[in-house]
């Protein structure tokens, strides 16, 4: 345990310290605004404020912890090391940075409540965040951070113990179109056919009626082969099925289907299934409460994880009406197009309310990448890029996540590089 002295106490502060003193570090951490304990107590201690009260280890802040509200910010990022960091502060700290002013602001998203050009489908775009102006967006900062802060304390306190942290992969697969051809119903298929005709694609016309006569597996149709791969393995996959009006008509089909409700038990069976939220339910609670109430009957327990489609995150409204639908995990907090972490860490976070000033009991899984920030890109480029994320990931002891779709896993060449990745890069050591 670790002791906190700071003369006024506030949320963000608390929050802050919390994520890395305790989530990141796996050290507990308590909070005094009395001097007096501070001075008496013998264990690990140290102050944070604008200046020191005597000989302690002293952090000095840069005073964003102790405002409340949203203004506009004056940033100077500078080099550290092998990182980056801002909020520089004098030397009379031990760290040249105040870095719980500076994770604050990247995990509470700040930035993204401050105006900006949105793009076309309403999103903070990466290239408007600090991470991407600033050249640090692809590495989780404010965990190399966090493990600078535990060499201070260590020096500082040769007896205190830190738990080893090691990679853990938590996977996500995005099935909003879990079949090609197949369950589409008379009508859609109907359609489609005509439109293959009409454009003189008879290769599709030819796939599409051996699948749904039953004499071609349906491309798409890869979940056997994601189970058989992740079901030995204790690391996490997470499976998101879309409920409501898929957004193009070609992608839509009857979710109250025998075989849809089968295909989600069965993924259920192996592995944690989630909602994927559909693009008509964004900022409509009823429609959102009724799609989460079809996926807890399909499932027959409480739902726990939610993606949005399209990855939008309007702060603070989506993350509040999750919290009113008593969601615990969030797996939206990830640019579509771009590698990176959007919060700036791989460790697994609290939504903070700034507008309330609270801290929320969501949990937002930070996603490194998706599969879709890789379009016309060789596999040897992929693969290179995803390993880098990868090991910066490692090397921090954090949680590795990637957004495939099922339709990654298809067996075509061009999808054997996301399937060897999924096999025998995540989920190799335990499933072979």
């Amino acid at each position: 345990m670790i002791l906190v002295y700071t003369q006024k106490m506030t949320p963000r502060i608390a929050y802050v310290f919390k994520h890395i003193c305790t989530r990141i570090l796996g050290v507990e951490v308590h909070f005094t605004s009395v001097i007096e304990e501070l001075i008496a107590h013998s264990g690990p201690k140290l102050s944070y404020g604008k200046q020191p009260m005597g000989n302690e280890l002293f952090l000095q802040s840069h005073g964003l912890l102790q405002q409340q509200g949203i203004e506009s910010i004056d940033l100077t990022v500078k080099d550290w090391e092998e990182t980056r960091c801002f909020f520089s502060v004098s030397d009379k700290s031990v760290l040249p940075f105040d870095i719980f002013s500076a994770s604050f602001f990247l995990l509470s998203r700040y930035e993204e409540y401050l105006p900006h050009v949105k793009d076309e489908f309403g999103r903070y775009p990466a290239s408007e965040s600090l991470g991407a102006k600033e050249h640090f967006l692809h590495v989780p900062v404010i965990d190399i951070w966090a493990l600078k802060f535990q060499k201070v304390l260590q020096r500082s306190f040769p007896d205190m113990v830190f738990p080893k942290r090691t990679l853990s992969i938590h996977s996500v697969v995005e099935a909003r179109e879990p079949w090609a051809y197949k369950q589409k119903g008379m009508f859609r298929t109907s359609v489609a056919f005509l439109n293959d005709l009409a454009q003189l694609n008879f290769k599709n016309c030819w796939k599409r009626m051996q699948v749904v006569v039953g004499l071609r597996k349906d491309p798409y149709d890869t979940f056997k082969w994601i189970i058989n791969t992740v079901k030995k393995s204790t690391s996490k996959l997470t499976v998101f099925f879309l409920l409501g009006e898929a957004q193009m008509f070609s992608e839509s089909m009857n979710t109250r289907r025998l075989q849809f409700k089968l295909l989600v038990k069965f993924m259920a069976d192996y592995k944690n299934v989630g909602l994927l939220f559909s693009t008509a339910s964004e900022g409509n609670e009823t429609l959102q409460k009724e799609e989460k109430v079809r996926m807890e009957e399909l499932l027959n327990r409480p739902l726990q994880s939610a993606m949005n489609t399209n990855y939008l995150v309007n702060l603070p409204d989506h993350y509040r009406n999750l919290v009113e639908l008593e969601i615990t995990e969030d797996f939206t907090m990830v640019y579509e197009d771009t590698i990176g972490f959007r919060a700036g860490t791989c460790t697994p976070f609290l939504f903070y309310d700034l507008d309330y000033e609270i801290k929320t009991p969501l949990i937002v899984q930070p996603i490194a990448m998706t599969t879709c920030a890789f379009k016309h890109k060789f596999s040897s480029d992929i693969k290179k890029s995803v390993e880098q994320v990868h090991d910066s990931v490692a090397k921090v002891g954090g949680t590795f996540s990637i957004i495939f779709s099922n339709k990654d896993f298809s067996f075509t060449e061009r999808n054997r590089v996301w399937r060897d990745l999924f096999s025998s890069k995540l989920y190799a050591n335990e499933s072979h």
